[in-house]
């Protein structure tokens, strides 16, 4: 059987020549139930020493419908206030424009402060990649676009993205941009899988965008699953991990890898071990039968 290329150690992160791990850590949960900066370190540790370089979080993260706006960037700070020498050792990725309960403001008066207050808060001079969270239907792409570049202008941020855009509006803000966007940030699980056959990810290849797969595991539902369809993917993605040793989450990001697009799973587990067997999914080989056999157990029905 055919064997899919092997996924590299590091990708790069779009055309921006930032080397990042081919899975990705995310803090949207990092602020939960009163995590202390100590706990918070040895989830930042963990997802090093996996050799996870690429740390992604959000201005958003630990808001709960009425407070903890911005605590995850926050709680990271004290992080590395503590220690200092961490922030060399990541790729750090921080979100914004999300603004309850508008839902969303991506003015340029808005978005400049939304910067700035990602930076005072996390306690660092730069942020490698600044995404916008969700698209604002209000704020012209033009004026984003003119905010984002003179980030970049100013050293605040070095690398841009964009996360639940559609294609068009991905399209609409790289044409008023000065710099190129290095990457997008869709839902992208074995239980979500329109992207694969819908041309976002043909867009992220055609523009060299590399792609950031949030909730990777659907939420959760693959490691629960509950209709036939979701224990259908589950039971494909179990024959093959069984065979490779690894376990159902292990193989939904092994699976989500070997797609030629780069895609780079986020993890999303505020646990320890969890997060460093997240991290072995690069040693993971994939088989067009195989891969093809979860993808058809997703779709429901044969490929044509």
């Amino acid at each position: 059987m055919s064997l899919l290329p092997a996924v590299p150690a590091t990708r790069p992160l779009g055309a921006s020549g930032i080397q990042i791990s081919p899975v990705a850590w995310g803090m949207w949960r990092l602020a939960e139930d009163g995590r202390k900066a100590a706990d918070a370190a040895l989830l930042v540790h963990a997802a090093l020493d996996a050799g996870i370089t690429l740390l992604d979080t959000a201005d958003i993260y630990g808001f709960d419908g009425a407070k903890g706006f911005g605590d995850a960037e926050a709680l990271l700070g004290e992080v590395l206030t503590a220690e200092p020498g961490l922030r060399q050792r990541m790729v750090l990725a921080s979100k914004g424009g999300i603004l309850p309960p508008l839902p969303y403001d991506q003015s340029p008066a808005y978005l400049a402060r939304a910067i700035d207050a990602s930076l005072k808060r996390m306690r660092v001079d730069t942020i490698d990649l600044y995404q916008i969270h969700r698209p604002d239907i209000l704020a012209h792409p033009q004026e984003v676009a003119r905010t984002l570049d003179d980030a970049v202008a100013s050293g605040k941020v070095r690398t841009l993205g964009v996360s639940n855009f559609t294609m068009a509006q991905i399209e609409a803000l790289q044409h008023f941009l000065g710099h190129k966007l290095v990457a997008t940030q869709p839902e992208i699980s074995p239980l979500r899988i329109a992207c694969f056959e819908n041309g976002e990810l043909d867009q992220a290849m055609r523009m060299g965008l590399t792609p950031l797969a949030w909730s990777p595991l659907g939420g959760g539902s693959l490691l629960a699953p509950a209709s036939a369809r979701d224990k259908a993917v589950a039971d494909e993605l179990d024959r093959v991990a069984q065979e490779q040793g690894v376990g159902r989450s292990v193989a939904a990001f092994g699976w989500l890898m070997a797609h030629p697009a780069g895609i780079v799973p986020i993890i999303g587990s505020q646990n320890p071990a969890r997060i460093a067997e997240g991290a072995t999914a690069l040693d993971m080989r994939w088989t067009r039968q195989d891969w093809y056999a979860v993808l058809v157990a997703a779709r429901g029905e044969r490929l044509p």
